[in-house]
């Protein structure tokens, strides 16, 4: 799919109409920052990008939020938006070159509820259909994972992971499973197994945590012994109590006591086992709730602390990357915790059961102490009592064993079946990542004088894509190059093998990259990669050999901002 246009209207009247074409598609801030009273910022041409990737599934905000913090935002322009329901419309072709391929529009603004505007093909679309409707589109998939905006995160590189890295381009955050997902989709390779996957590794994770506590009482080893040692306990008193005359009918309501007492202990170890798991569900959750504000804080702090010193004019904040992985949090809290209802429903009755249970061990209690039982005769069935009560807790504590064993087995042997599904597909992987680096190391041998190398390695957790440089670290402006080789190579690499994808990149701060491989990209790459590389510049920062009318696709300044206000 190729950008065809992108149309901005303000209710009915037109503001702005932008074709694209193949090749470079300059936006060009004209300010002159040699000029120390104009700061070349604020005109739009960032937000022309931003624009495009919120009819793409963005949410928008980061076109009229500050820069800075979070907490504040661009007034006017958020209120532009707004009040005078400015529209956005995009239109994706397969083919530019041929009239009638297929095209698909999509229309969007920035209001909500009932004069919200959300369309593809002029068909309304709920939000939560709508990542997944653009993927079937697009990518002709209907798998959950991974997802489409993580499939194009690398084509739209405005955001500080997707500007200081090549291919973890996702959140901070994202687990090594999820990037798997990706970049085997990347590859040609759609498995509708990554949901399952994920959700594999939550589970297990539970039953983990579970067996760690477990463990500090006793472990399965520990508590089958003491059955065995119990078990001969009992014998041993029930061969002493033969030895009593004593009623039949005492010996029945006796019988019965001993029953209902293992049935209490056995219960109530029940209930403590639904009590555990709910707190262990909690637990899990608080601890999502605790790495909302401490855990990820500081490490992503770190991360866009770096990322500033290597961006000063970086465009995401540090509070929205935290707001951000605060939401995926929260979307993992919401999966952790959905078990509480059934949970509670489950306590509940068992509660109601143990209840009953009690009130009939009353009145058999009761009925004994009135028969008069010898003194004697009542410290055995004391004894006994408390026997069956200790070996209910164990049984209890040795089914929770086994069943979080079994459950755990279970996770291991289908996550292994799946590992091992992706596994026997490592002829392919590492035959189209060979494909990919015939054009990878053409485009950085061009570029630079040597060849970057994509490998795929595969470790425990599944398979991960990695760059090597043959010169070691590239700085700030090589790795921009890096990632414009690797952008570019990859629209090569998947129509060589008919992979359905994004034909554009949408390219900011480009500045950092040294003239010679500006110019090398403008004027002798680009031109031969059947795509469209859409780049936001200032017009001074560019090399001056560089034509720049021969690319220019819009032109912006202090006098005409892209939404003219």
């Amino acid at each position: 799919m190729f950008l065809k246009s992108l149309k901005i209207e303000k209710n009915s009247a037109l503001i702005r109409e932008i074709s694209f074409r193949k090749g470079i598609n300059l936006v060009v801030d004209e300010t002159k920052t040699k000029d120390k009273k104009e700061s070349g910022n604020n005109v739009g041409k960032t937000t022309l990008l931003r624009l495009i990737d919120f009819c793409l599934g963005n949410d928008g905000k980061n076109i009229y939020r500050d820069p800075e913090f979070k907490s504040k935002s661009n007034a006017t322009i958020e209120r532009f938006l707004t009040e005078n329901n400015i529209i956005v419309t995009l239109v994706l072709k397969n083919d530019l070159d041929i009239d009638d391929s297929k095209e698909i529009k999509i229309v969007r603004n920035f209001l909500s509820r009932k004069e919200k505007i959300l369309e593809i093909n002029d068909e309304k679309v709920q939000t939560q259909h709508f990542h997944s409707k653009l993927k079937e589109y697009i990518f002709n998939s209907s798998v959950n994972k991974p997802s489409f905006r993580q499939i194009i995160a690398k084509n739209i590189r405005d955001e500080k992971n997707r500007l200081i890295n090549t291919v973890k381009v996702l959140h901070p955050s994202t687990r090594h499973e999820e990037y798997e997902a990706v970049y085997l989709f990347w590859l040609g390779i759609d498995l509708d197994v990554a949901d399952r996957k994920q959700r594999l590794f939550t589970q297990r994770k539970i039953e983990e945590d579970l067996q760690k506590r477990l463990k500090k009482e006793n472990t399965l080893s520990q508590v089958k012994q003491s059955l065995l040692l119990i078990n001969q306990m009992i014998e041993e008193i029930e061969t002493r109590k033969k030895a009593f005359n004593l009623n039949e009918n005492y010996e029945v309501d006796v019988n019965s006591l001993n029953k209902i007492k293992s049935s209490i202990n056995r219960i109530s170890a029940k209930l403590g086992r639904l009590e555990l798991r709910k707190e262990l569900i909690n637990e899990s959750a608080l601890g999502l709730d605790q790495e909302l504000s401490q855990l990820n804080t500081s490490k992503i702090r770190r991360l866009y602390d770096e990322a500033k010193s290597l961006i000063p004019d970086i465009q995401k904040t540090f509070e929205e990357t935290l707001s951000f992985h605060n939401g995926m949090i929260m979307e993992k809290k919401k999966y952790i915790t959905k078990e509480i209802p059934s949970l509670d429903l489950e306590i509940k009755e068992t509660q109601v059961e143990l209840n009953q249970l009690i009130s009939k061990e009353k009145e058999l209690t009761e009925r004994l102490q009135k028969s008069g039982a010898m003194e004697e005769y009542e410290e055995l069935i004391l004894e006994l009592n408390e026997a069956y009560e200790k070996k209910g807790t164990l049984e209890e504590q040795k089914r929770l064993w086994e069943s979080s064993i079994e459950k755990h087995s279970l996770f291991e042997k289908e996550l292994k079946e799946i590992d091992d599904g992706i596994s026997s597909l490592d002829d392919t992987i590492q035959t189209r990542v060979s494909e990919f680096n015939k054009f990878f190391s053409s485009i950085s041998s061009k570029l630079y004088g040597e060849k970057f190398v994509l490998s795929a390695d595969k470790n425990d957790k599944g398979y991960e894509l990695n760059i090597t440089s043959l010169l070691g670290n590239p700085g700030t402006g090589k790795k921009k190059g890096e990632m414009a080789a690797f952008d570019l190579s990859y629209i090569q690499f998947a129509d060589k093998l008919g992979i359905d994808c994004l034909h554009f990149v949408l390219q900011d701060q480009i500045e950092n990259i040294h003239d010679n491989q500006i110019t090398n990209i403008l004027t002798g790459v680009v031109e031969k990669v059947n795509c469209q590389y859409v780049l936001s510049v200032l017009r001074d920062k560019l090399p001056e050999d560089i034509d720049v009318s021969k690319y220019e696709i819009l032109s912006l300044s202090q006098d005409d901002k892209l939404f003219k206000i």
